[in-house]
């Protein structure tokens, strides 16, 4: 019988790429929502609400693998306090709620999987190149990223094999990261922000959910892996590359700091900080990726 996978987030722009992979791939797919859905041919939706402690518990009984998605978006609006509890919480409490439910149910699975992100190196412009054995950053994002991993650590200790993916930004066909950029570019408008210098560890869509895949069936995979190309590419790098793919070359002045501080605040580090990390750990797991050269990730998400 088919492997049954639980996602959370799974009508986001991973989570549908994702379920897709699945589907393809002769698993079964279960998707937890805030809303009622009706079930397809394919998919199996169930009602839940972490904010209110509320699950549809069959949906964990019914699971051989959890995928964990779900997740505020980090730059959709201004970094207020009540903003950044949001983004915490949103990641936190529902790991606690799974978690809370397999206890109670005495529920074992064959994984567990988290989304994760590289910013839990911290927002930082630096030539390091991150392992997943390198220090945490001490700011917002590493801590809301150490946190996040932390409460994953509770369903390890139920002796579930768990993975947490820590992410780069992720380049799909007009989604992800280049949702909001492409537009811009796309009118002439391309231009780079700060120095530029920042470093932008990326991955395409297809990558991120093969790793993804990769996680579930290969049973050495665990603990935190990188999940980003390792190169040189940074803000201007991109920039030029996604303008020239266009058509045109950029012509705008850059976008001073102090400006992004202004306009952004503090959320202004997750686009003028970054640094490289490196995907050592899963490629030895013998994951290969399908995207490492960044003109052709890109001309493959525009074309």
């Amino acid at each position: 019988m088919a492997a049954t996978v639980l996602l959370t987030g799974g009508t986001g722009f991973i989570g549908e790429y994702l379920t897709n992979m699945l589907l393809a791939n002769g698993f079964l797919v279960s998707v937890l929502s805030r809303s009622s859905r009706n079930n397809t041919d394919y998919i199996t939706y169930y009602k839940w609400n972490p904010d209110q402690d509320y699950i549809d518990e069959e949906a964990i009984t019914s699971a051989d693998y959890i995928i964990h998605l779900a997740g505020e978006g980090i730059v959709e609006k201004r970094w207020t306090a009540k903003r950044k509890k949001a983004i915490l919480e949103s990641r936190v409490k529902p790991i606690e709620l799974i978690h809370s439910v397999l206890q109670k149910k005495n529920k074992s699975l064959n994984a567990f999987i988290s989304a994760s992100a590289v910013g839990i190196y911290g927002a930082e412009t630096s030539d390091e190149i991150c392992t997943e054995n390198s220090p945490v950053g001490n700011d917002f994002l590493g801590t809301t990223c150490q946190k996040w991993e932390e409460a994953v650590n509770k369903i390890e200790s139920l002796a579930i094999r768990s993975v947490k993916i820590r992410t780069g930004i992720v380049l799909g066909r007009n989604e992800g990261f280049l949702k909001k950029l492409l537009p811009v570019f796309k009118m002439g408008f391309g231009t780079l922000l700060g120095t530029g210098k920042q470093f932008l560890p990326w991955i395409h869509i297809q990558d991120l959910c093969e790793i993804y895949l990769k996680a579930i069936q290969d049973e050495e995979v665990n603990g935190p892996c990188n999940a980003a190309v390792l190169d040189n590419t940074t803000n201007e790098i991109l920039s030029k590359t996604l303008a020239n793919l266009l058509g045109y070359s950029i012509w705008l002045p850059k976008v001073p700091a102090f400006v992004l501080k202004i306009v952004l605040g503090e959320m202004s580090i997750a686009v003028l900080k970054g640094k490289r990390v490196s995907p050592e750990k899963i490629k030895q797991s013998g994951f290969n990726f399908q995207f490492e050269d960044l003109k052709t990730a890109l001309s493959n998400c525009i074309s």
